[in-house]
């Protein structure tokens, strides 16, 4: 495979759209941290970007804010929410003086377990008292932690306004409580403020459920972790499409040795994207486009219009498709902690895993190309 010099590019590749969809997996965000970085460095700025859970706050970070600002921010926000400036210093000066995987697991553990009992700055924290001390039916009966921190957050770092103006898209998705049905709130129909955003990572029960319009939403990553669906199948949105997905679980593993392991593979599997077969389906449903719009164009002038072919038009085309996942690959040391271990030292290491993945995959020109097949569909794996 013939690799390019640098990921940096001269010229914008052959596509009407460039999509990054994030996928969620809390502390594993940082990971598309270092994916955005590379695509910022290589010229590609999205014009649509999607997200769930921690994937709509990178989103929203992105969209939100000047070209020139989106990398500072983003690093704002990951470096704020991983502070803890005594902790950091003592797991850095052990970890360099005794390092190895069990070193490594020990301080992730106990990293963790800071998390969990202290929260994350600016991100979320302990719920005051305990929900067991709250009245039912109250915000505070029903989660453990309390997140308006994030809502501060979120207002220093976006410019909601220049998000709604719509030079990007953004799109982010959360389940409605009341009715378990998912939803999209997007700038091409919604207002999108903090409160969109907290929605789309609302995970119950750490998570308070937020409120938007008299419906209470949670995380979406209960019905699905990644946006590639709402991205290639949204009326009205059918383009020439490069999309990144950024995954931060994988969706192929071992089979598990203890509990411990047990544990940590049942939560990739639960949010892994299942992009494979995903994209099976995409596949079969550009062959139908394709089929349809050729059968369109051979018919007579005399059925060229009425209400059956005005149904059947907006399905027809032949748009193409290049798809390129990049996937965290967890190490073995992080356990089933990792999504929620906010250290200095592994945000560093997440980062820098996706920016390396990104720029090797940026690297290969075969993702610029537009696809030839009769599908329109070309796929690329890296991480």
């Amino acid at each position: 495979m013939q690799k390019l010099r640098s990921h940096h590019l001269d010229q914008r590749p052959p596509f009407e759209c460039i999509a990054l969809l994030l996928q969620g997996g809390g502390a594993l965000g940082a990971y598309q941290g270092g994916v955005y970085q590379a695509l910022h460095e290589s010229g590609l700025e999205p014009d649509w970007v999607a997200g769930i859970s921690i994937g709509a706050i990178n989103s929203a970070i992105i969209a939100g804010n000047a070209p020139q600002e989106r990398l500072a921010k983003l690093r704002a926000f990951w470096e704020g929410i991983t502070a803890h400036p005594a902790w950091d210093a003592l797991s850095s000066l052990t970890h360099q003086f005794a390092s190895g995987e069990a070193m490594r697991s020990w301080l992730n553990q106990s990293s963790a377990s800071m998390a969990l009992a202290a929260g994350a700055p600016g991100f979320f924290a302990p719920r005051i008292p305990t929900p067991w001390f709250s009245a039912p039916g109250s915000v505070g009966a029903t989660s453990y932690y309390d997140t308006r921190d994030l809502k501060g957050t979120l207002e220093r770092l976006v410019d909601f306004d220049r998000l709604n103006a719509g030079a990007m898209r953004l799109s982010v998705g959360a389940v409605n409580v009341r009715t378990g049905n998912f939803a999209y709130f997007d700038t091409t129909t919604d207002v999108i403020r903090p409160e969109h955003i907290m929605a789309s990572g609302a995970l119950p029960p750490g998570f308070p459920a937020i409120e938007i319009e008299g419906e209470c939403y949670w995380d979406g990553g209960l019905i699905s972790n990644t946006p590639l669906q709402w991205v290639v199948e949204t009326s009205g949105a059918y383009m020439d499409t490069l999309a990144f997905q950024v995954d931060l679980w994988s969706a192929l593993g071992e089979m598990p040795k203890d509990l411990i392991e047990v544990d940590v593979r049942e939560k990739e599997i639960r949010f892994s994207s299942r992009t494979r077969a995903a994209t099976d389906q995409f596949k079969h449903r550009q062959l139908l486009r394709g089929a349809l719009s050729a059968l369109l164009g051979k018919l007579p002038k005399t059925f060229e219009s009425g209400p059956e072919l005005e149904l059947l038009r907006p399905y027809a085309g032949h748009k193409v498709y290049n798809l390129v996942e990049l996937i965290y690959r967890s190490k073995h040391y992080e356990g089933s902690s990792k999504d929620y271990e906010f250290s200095r030292l592994s945000m560093e290491d997440h980062w820098r895993s996706g920016y390396d993945d990104a720029v090797r995959a940026l690297r290969q020109p075969e993702i610029y190309e537009r696809p030839t097949s009769l599908d329109g569909v070309s796929t690329f794996d890296f991480g």
